[in-house]
């Protein structure tokens, strides 16, 4: 698969099954050896199950997620992905703003996932201009 299209498929799942809490969808776009990061100094979850755990576990302490994801900046094999969400977990109203750094296989599976991201208190949509990135080319994506 197309690494464009790996990517904005990737953006478009995730943020469709975010918002449904369907954890199949997501762990579906992982391929079996998977190595998903989700900060910087925490121990990375590894393969599909690794996948599965993190994400059920986030979406058992949230309630009404609203999630947006930015237009992936693509380059090789590779995607950065901003994303967006408000959502309220453990009955607190927040909102988290991050980045994926996403690498696909052929199959246009992820292989590896870098994210890092920022929590702010309430419920907030992104700002005008949000996820407007310009890829590499210089092409709109």
């Amino acid at each position: 698969m197309d690494p464009v299209a790996a990517a904005d498929r990737w953006a478009r799942v995730w943020r469709d099954a975010w918002q449904a809490r369907d954890t199949d969808a997501i762990v579906a776009l992982y391929a079996p050896d998977v190595r998903f990061s989700t900060q910087a100094f925490r121990v990375p979850f590894l393969g599909t199950d690794g996948v599965r755990t993190y994400v059920q576990g986030a979406f058992d302490e949230e309630r009404e997620p609203r999630a947006w994801m930015g237009a992936p900046i693509v380059a090789g094999d590779r995607a950065a992905i901003e994303w967006w969400a408000a959502t309220i977990e453990n009955d607190i109203p927040i909102t988290l703003a991050g980045v994926s750094i996403v690498r696909f296989d052929e199959d246009g599976l992820v292989v590896e996932q870098w994210d890092s991201w920022n929590q702010g208190e309430g419920l907030q949509e992104p700002p005008d201009g949000w996820g407007r990135a310009r890829g590499i080319e210089g092409r709109s994506r």
